[in-house]
């Protein structure tokens, strides 16, 4: 159903946009900001169906439920890997965002990664009309995250974009509200973490979970040396005698674990920047690339983006948030949203 962009002065308007992340989904509500910002999680109990727990809830859950209550991502690479359960999760957040009252059928702006396939658009598309969406659109992350970063995207001048999910790293370059050029690389937050585990199990055979992986991520991990060096206590599983074992990890084992998928986005980067045209190339070297998504947290990656491309590399204000906000700003310029739209 193609959206319609309808008068944008409705009184009583309940419009939503909507980032539907692998690790987060942020829901911004026109007129009130960010009102959800919960895991992309959902906890299932296998002997009726009934959903136990969604967002944080369902987070707490994760390794320690019993056998019949599963908490499921129903995300992953940044698209839909369970239909059902998205649909499920989706209409439980914008019941959230409305405090549980949908007096009338919300119009919907979602966010997807920029180099997605039409069936797994489709699926989005659905999903949010199951969830009892009356319009959908979907617009590039990128170029949400871009606007809600701030950057002059409408001007004839190239602003390269670089933003780091849970399940994808997107890097864009945009000019005249158009994606000039643009890689997903499905490599992000998530495998940080799946790669923490991999080297926790072969250099200490010790058996982490996920939670543990994405604490160790954020406290210790960077992507060029820290000024002071730190460590931290680790519990896990030992996988030879299978007794709980606690062991002190220091920043620079992290930093070591990290550096292969660190290197795939500092990859995807300088791809980008071989394919820019020369005239909006010259406007990188002035204006800098910027960083956004979670992944942009991690320390030190704009110094050590600065070291690989020797262009400034700037971090937005509010990374986490800057895709749903830019998807935010379009609920109150429909002209700029009929722009930017993904047919």
């Amino acid at each position: 159903m193609p959206f319609s962009f309808r008068s944008p002065f409705s009184f009583l308007s309940n419009d939503l946009a909507i980032d539907l992340g692998t690790a987060i989904t942020l829901v911004y509500v026109k007129g009130k900001g960010i009102v959800v910002r919960e895991p992309s999680i959902i906890a299932i109990n296998q002997k009726n169906g009934k959903v136990e727990a969604v967002g944080t809830e369902a987070k707490e859950m994760l390794g320690k439920t019993p056998g019949n209550i599963v908490a499921i991502r129903p995300m992953r690479d940044g698209v839909i890997a369970d239909f059902e359960h998205t649909e499920r999760m989706l209409d439980y957040f914008i019941k959230k965002a409305h405090n549980r009252r949908v007096v009338v059928r919300p119009r919907i702006v979602i966010c997807i990664p920029s180099q997605i396939t039409q069936v797994e658009k489709r699926a989005v598309r659905d999903s949010a009309y199951r969830a009892k969406a009356s319009e959908v659109v979907l617009v590039e992350e990128p170029m949400a995250a871009a606007i809600g970063a701030g950057m002059p995207i409408t001007e004839p001048t190239g602003n390269m974009i670089v933003d780091i999910g849970g399940g994808t790293t997107d890097v864009a370059v945009i000019s005249m509200a158009g994606i000039v050029y643009s890689r997903t690389v499905r490599v992000a937050g998530n495998e940080m973490d799946e790669a923490l585990v991999q080297f926790m199990k072969k250099r200490y055979n010790l058996a982490i979970g996920d939670r543990t992986a994405e604490e160790l991520k954020i406290r210790l991990g960077s992507a060029y040396p820290l000024d002071k060096e730190e460590s931290m206590e680790v519990k896990g599983r030992d996988l030879i005698d299978g007794i709980p074992k606690t062991l002190v990890v220091s920043s620079e084992e992290v930093r070591e674990a990290l550096s292969e998928t660190v290197g795939v986005i500092i990859d995807a980067v300088r791809q980008a920047l071989e394919q820019t045209p020369p005239e909006l190339a010259a406007d990188i070297v002035d204006r800098g690339i910027v960083l956004t998504g979670g992944g942009a947290l991690l320390r030190n990656l704009d110094k050590r983006l600065r070291e690989e491309t020797g262009l400034p590399v700037l971090i937005a204000d509010d990374p986490l948030s800057s895709v749903c906000l830019g998807a935010g700003k379009m609920l109150d310029d429909f002209e700029l949203l009929k722009r930017v739209a993904v047919e």
